[in-house]
């Protein structure tokens, strides 16, 4: 009996290792399944990146072969229509080049004068569409600036087409490209492709840019701020200047926060406390000491003093600060406070580009912010006589259904940074207000605003 039970126990206990070696094994099997998967996956999702990233090359690459057929087709073309059509494809594919080069897994400043280059090849081609819209010739310098984009276009192309074998043999790999990082592709740029990408940069080493009324123009994007004058100051006579600007009575404090170097106008900036423990944020140009900016932080709770009370404070305000000419425009109203845009006037011709922001409170009356941005960007003396055709032929040109309120001259500034001497006209259709422009040399419509009137401002879209 002894014997029979000790092999029913021996047995019972092989059964249990049998089972756990069997659950073991089961276990191994779903793990190796699981990893199996899961390494699918990522190749599954390295490849879709791959992909994705080679669409956009190859992409990049039939877009730049637009870019130069149409480049090659606009110095031949004989009429303005056939001029504005095909420049308005160069426009077209260049935008789309752009595109697809940003969806490369490269940092955009290792390829900054590609980057340049098809953003000048799209913004120039639509300028010199417009000259064609409107009949007028191409000059020598056009032609001449085309024939150099063509050139350079030719060399993009080669470089891409370049790469493409470097793609097609394995030589480079996009996901070794996004996953190592700038330093990584570096190194693979010199040893695997021949430095094809640092070539493709090369290639733009010598290219200056052009001078044009477009976004990227040189002279816009590298442009003297005009209406920043004086000399360079140090941090302690800019101290001294927000001393100045908020008086010496009023501070409790000033507390420097640094220099911002790289700021689109360089610029010490404070922070202020005042006797009536609320706090100002300032900013000073370096070049000249002039105020950028200022916000206080205080709250209003009230509104007492109407809108044109508030347009004269602010005003007011402008003239002892030594900005004088400047005429109020629009405002928007929020928490108690007032923000209006004062443009610049010289000899009744409203300059809209010299624009200061105000915050005023309403209250009291007391001024809380100013922005002087514009103002610095682009405040100088401008001609005004190039007035060529009368008002009375400028109103031909509008909608016969425009009941006109008011009218004037003003300088506007265009998307391209540039400016247009223009009759302003005012006035309602179907009962919506419009702002109608009519450029005063030619007599064409440059451009329409429409007036909205809320219960918090008047803004214009």
């Amino acid at each position: 009996m002894k014997f029979i039970m000790n092999k029913l126990k021996d047995w019972v206990s092989r059964l249990k290792k049998a089972h756990m070696l069997s659950v073991i094994g089961v276990f191994i099997i779903i793990i190796a399944v699981l990893i199996t998967v899961l390494v699918r996956k990522e190749q599954d999702s390295k490849q879709a990146s791959e992909n994705s990233y080679n669409m956009a090359f190859y992409s990049l690459v039939d877009y730049v072969e637009n870019v130069e057929t149409y480049l090659a087709k606009s110095l031949i073309s004989s009429t303005p229509e056939h001029g504005a059509e095909t420049l308005t494809n160069v426009w077209r594919e260049a935008n789309l080049a752009q595109s697809y080069l940003a969806r490369l897994p490269i940092e955009s400043q290792k390829l900054e004068n590609t980057e340049k280059f098809l953003n000048q090849v799209s913004d120039y081609s639509y300028s010199l569409s417009r000259k064609n819209i409107y009949n007028e010739s191409l000059s020598d310098e056009d032609l001449k600036n085309l024939k150099d984009l063509h050139n350079y276009s030719v060399e993009l192309e080669n470089t891409l087409n370049q790469l493409s074998e470097d793609i097609n043999s394995g030589r480079i790999k996009w996901n070794e490209l996004s996953n190592k990082g700038t330093v990584a592709f570096a190194q693979q740029v010199s040893t695997q492709t021949n430095d094809s990408f640092s070539n493709l940069e090369e290639n733009f080493h010598e290219y200056s840019g052009l001078i044009y009324d477009g976004a990227f123009s040189e002279h816009i994007t590298s442009s003297e701020k005009k209406g920043l004058t004086g000399n360079d100051i140090d941090e302690e006579t800019a101290k001294q200047k927000v001393s100045e600007f908020v008086g010496q009575e009023n501070i409790k404090e000033i507390q420097s926060l640094g220099f911002s170097e790289n700021a689109t106008i360089p610029e010490y900036n404070f922070s202020v406390k005042t006797n009536l423990e609320n706090d100002i944020t300032i900013s000073v140009s370096k070049k000249g000491g002039h105020i950028i900016y200022m916000n206080s932080n205080r709250t209003v709770n009230s509104e007492i003093i109407s809108q044109e009370e508030a347009n004269e404070k602010g005003k007011e305000f402008l003239n002892n600060k030594g900005l004088n000419n400047m005429k109020e425009t629009y405002y928007l109203k929020q928490d108690g406070i007032v923000t209006i845009n004062y443009a610049y006037t010289q000899n009744d011709v409203v300059v809209y580009s010299d624009l200061i922001k105000v915050k005023v409170a309403l209250d009291n009356g007391e001024v809380l912010g100013i922005e002087t941005t514009g103002y610095l960007n682009n405040h100088t003396q401008r001609d005004t006589s190039k007035v060529k055709i009368s008002k009375e032929e400028a109103k031909k040109t509008l909608n016969k259904d425009l009941e006109i309120s008011s009218e004037g001259l003003a300088i506007i500034p265009t998307e391209y940074n540039t400016e247009i001497l223009c009759y302003e006209f005012k006035g309602k259709v179907y009962d919506r207000e419009f702002l109608v422009y009519i450029n005063a040399e030619n007599g064409r419509e440059e451009d329409i605003l429409i007036i909205t009137n809320t219960p918090n401002g008047t803004l214009t879209m």
